[in-house]
């Protein structure tokens, strides 16, 4: 997924970088690229949390019982927690990229419609 989002990014990049764009189609394209991939943040926000959830609670449970036991699942619940970080952060900064894009594509194409220029 990675791969997929960082390439269509710069692929939209290079896009904005062209003249002779038929803005309509790319534009439809490009929300449908960001209806895919905010579902896709849903979807891993959905388990970041609950996989978040599950390492308190074994924190919490081990402090209370302090059964040892509880150690090993702590540790692999945090060697899930922090790649779902680290993906669901690629995610949401790069959907929000899209929005800049899709605000620049605008411009580009509708004279009406100004916004201010992306950070991006």
């Amino acid at each position: 997924m990675k791969k997929r989002i960082l390439a269509y990014l710069d692929y939209i990049d290079e896009l904005l970088k062209e003249e002779n764009v038929d803005w309509d189609a790319a534009l439809k394209n490009h929300l449908d690229q960001i209806a895919f991939f905010s579902h896709e943040r849903l979807v891993h926000l959905i388990v970041f949390v609950l996989v978040a959830i599950c390492t308190v609670v074994s924190i919490l449970a081990l402090v209370i019982s302090e059964e040892i036991v509880l150690i090993p699942l702590i540790v692999m619940l945090f060697v899930l927690l922090v790649p779902y970080c680290m993906h669901y952060y690629l995610l949401e900064n790069s959907v929000q990229r899209m929005y800049d894009q899709y605000d620049e594509m605008v411009r580009k194409s509708r004279d009406y419609f100004k916004s201010p220029v992306s950070k991006y």
